[in-house]
C-alpha cells in the first residue's frame, strides 16, 4: 500500500511541476449614476500589456503605456479605441461618453469616462467588445450602480451586449 502511494506521488509530482499558469483575459468596467451631477461616471480597467497590444495592432502605437511616456497622442488613441469598442444606451438612446483621462495602477490601465445629461436611468444597455480582437477567451465584466441598486454583466465575444432594467 505504501509503495502504491509512493509510486502515485512519484508520477504525479513531476506532472504538476511542469504545468504553467494560464493567463486570464478580463476587463472590468464600472458604471455609476451620479444623480447630483446628472451623469454616468465610468471607469474601465484593462491590463496594460493587452491594451498596449490592441493599440499597437489597431493604431500602430510605438510608445509603451507608462506614466513616464504618457502623451496626448496615446490618450487620443485610447479614447478612439474605447469609443469603437464600448457602447452605452440609456433608456433606449445611444449615448456618447467623454474620455476624461487615464492612470496606471500596477499592471492595469484605468480609463475615466463620463456621459453627462443623464437625469434618470430606467434601462441601461452595454455593448463591450474590448480586446475581443486580441483574445478568444476575453471576458468583459460590467458592474453597474443605479439608484443604489447594483447589477452586473459578464460579456464574452459571442454575447457582447447586455440590458439591465432599474
Amino acid at each position: 500500500m505504501k509503495i502504491q502511494k509512493f509510486l502515485i506521488l512519484f508520477i504525479a509530482i513531476p506532472l504538476f511541476a511542469f504545468t504553467t499558469a494560464h493567463k486570464f483575459y478580463v476587463s472590468v468596467t464600472n458604471i455609476e449614476h451620479n444623480q447630483n451631477e446628472k451623469a454616468l461616471q465610468i471607469t474601465t480597467r484593462i491590463f496594460i500589456d493587452d491594451f498596449q497590444s490592441a493599440l499597437e495592432e489597431r493604431y500602430d502605437l510605438k510608445e509603451e503605456l507608462t506614466v513616464e511616456k504618457a502623451t496626448q497622442e496615446v490618450e487620443q488613441m485610447m479614447a478612439k479605441y474605447l469609443k469603437k469598442k464600448l457602447k452605452i444606451w440609456v433608456n433606449g438612446e445611444q449615448k456618447t461618453f467623454k474620455f476624461l483621462g487615464k492612470e496606471y495602477e500596477d499592471d492595469v490601465t484605468i480609463c475615466y469616462l463620463e456621459i453627462s445629461g443623464i437625469n434618470k436611468v430606467n434601462t441601461l444597455e452595454v455593448e463591450n467588445a474590448i480586446l475581443y480582437e486580441m483574445e478568444e477567451d476575453q471576458q468583459n465584466l460590467v458592474h453597474v450602480k443605479i439608484n443604489n441598486e447594483r447589477k452586473s454583466l459578464l460579456l464574452v465575444k459571442e454575447n457582447d451586449k447586455g440590458l439591465l432594467k432599474f
